[in-house]
């Protein structure tokens, strides 16, 4: 399974939030997490992190950078699953609607995060180190 995930980044110093939504379904149903999903067959992975933060939270941004793939296995509990990470920084967060997949999107502080899923946590913490 090939999936990716946006990090998108809002403010600075303290005050910087990140994007997240809550997950409508299973695995982690009720859990925040960073907006993402599964790449299409014919979608190239650029394409398929801005159609994913559209379809969870309505944003349209373009210039994401690629992290890294994340890909320990049992990341996933669904099975082997490589996520390739995105992530932008904008000037000041933006009102996002859930939609798709998500059941509410919120930005968070970076410094008082919720409990997260997969290994968002870790993929938050590696982003701030390479925007920082």
């Amino acid at each position: 399974m090939v999936t990716v995930d946006a990090l998108v980044f809002a403010g600075y110093g303290e005050e910087r939030k990140v994007l997240l939504i809550r997950r409508k379904n299973p695995p982690f149903q009720g859990k925040w997490a960073l907006p993402g999903g599964f790449v299409d067959m014919d979608e190239d992975l650029d394409e398929a992190v801005e159609r994913e933060l559209k379809e969870e939270t309505g944003l349209s941004l373009s210039g994401f950078k690629q992290l890294k793939a994340f890909g320990k296995p049992r990341r996933d509990p669904r099975g082997r699953n490589i996520s390739v990470v995105f992530f932008i920084q904008i000037e000041k967060p933006v009102d996002p609607n859930a939609g798709d997949d998500a059941e509410q999107a919120k930005w968070y502080k970076v410094k008082d995060l919720p409990e997260l899923a997969f290994d968002h946590n870790e993929v938050i913490h590696e982003g701030l180190e390479k925007i920082e």
